[in-house]
């Protein structure tokens, strides 16, 4: 186990670095400037602003001293908002990107979960068809197109529920939340039900559970405690990018339901070439994926036996 977390460890470093580098390079490649607001500056103003971020500085220094910054956990002054650290907008996007991509992917997991088991279980049935077209509907529908028609029924037809915002706490918050994170569930629970119905299905024809059913165990006990852990592991590597999506929010959704999230974030900062931003948020997810890719892979050797981490 340790000599497994060492190479893993080994790879992700370098991996992150490559990250680091390419979306430094690629986002001074962009065109533009991010201190053009639709007017032309002086050349003078233009100089003296350039150098109070640092960027008259050679590209290579640029690079080392930003380098530098991430090693300390500092990703530099936000271009565009004013008086506020890369670091200190982070903090207060994740929170809420959490808040929304855990809401959701328990959603998933729970929803999917189930559907694909009971499809599995009804194979070629009502449930199996009916569990079978929601999953092609969650995966070839997109959520910039769920989105708007969610809010155009159930907020402006219906009134039932918030259009956009935050809202506060309580009752009043978690009404703000259900359309987002319906939204943004609804794929994960396309994909997790097919994943689970197919390993179900497999498993269910397996060599052990025959062997369980002519012990004469119950149904339940069968399907719970010995067919479901060895169906959810193809599901067990998916969740890992997955979940590092989620978290860190839903660039569309959280644009569109007005969520002051990571993904709000960096779709404003990307359009402004606030670079200290777009890069922060990319750093972070390319981390939450080598991390929870990681957990992945420790779950799902502890949920097979056969899996051997050396």
């Amino acid at each position: 186990m340790l000599m497994f977390l060492i190479r893993r460890l080994a790879v992700a470093l370098p991996t992150l670095l490559v990250v680091v580098t390419l979306s430094f390079f690629l986002m001074r490649l962009a065109p533009g400037s991010p201190f053009q607001n639709g007017r032309k500056l002086t050349p003078e103003i233009e100089r003296n602003v350039m150098a109070k971020y640092g960027m008259d500085r050679p590209l290579g220094e640029q690079y080392l001293h930003y380098i530098n910054g991430v090693v300390h956990g500092d990703f530099g002054p936000s271009l565009k908002y004013q008086d506020k650290s890369v670091a200190r907008m982070i903090a207060e996007g994740f929170p809420k990107s959490l808040t929304i991509g855990l809401a959701a992917l328990t959603i998933g997991i729970v929803v999917g979960v189930s559907l694909g088991v009971a499809a599995a279980l009804r194979q070629n049935g009502g449930v199996d068809y009916a569990a079978t077209a929601l999953a092609v509907l969650g995966v070839c529908i997109p959520t910039f197109v769920t989105a708007p028609l969610f809010v155009l029924l159930f907020a402006s037809w219906l009134g039932w529920l918030p259009t956009a915002g935050w809202g506060s706490s309580g009752w009043g918050g978690v009404r703000n939340l259900v359309l987002p994170v319906t939204v943004l569930a609804l794929p994960q629970v396309a994909i997790i039900s097919r994943l689970v119905r197919a390993g179900m299905i497999e498993v269910l024809r397996s060599n052990f559970v025959r062997t369980a059913r002519a012990k004469g165990l119950p149904a339940r006990r069968i399907v719970l405690r010995h067919a479901l852990p060895a169906a959810i592991l193809p599901l067990v590597s998916y969740l890992g990018p997955a979940c590092a999506g989620l978290l860190t929010g839903s660039l569309v959704v959280e644009q569109i339901f007005s969520l002051p999230g990571l993904g709000r974030y960096f779709v404003i900062s990307a359009l402004q070439r606030d670079y200290p931003v777009v890069m922060g948020v990319v750093i972070l997810y390319s981390a939450l994926i080598l991390l929870l890719n990681l957990l992945a892979d420790l779950l799902y050797a502890w949920l097979d036996p056969r899996v051997k981490l050396t």
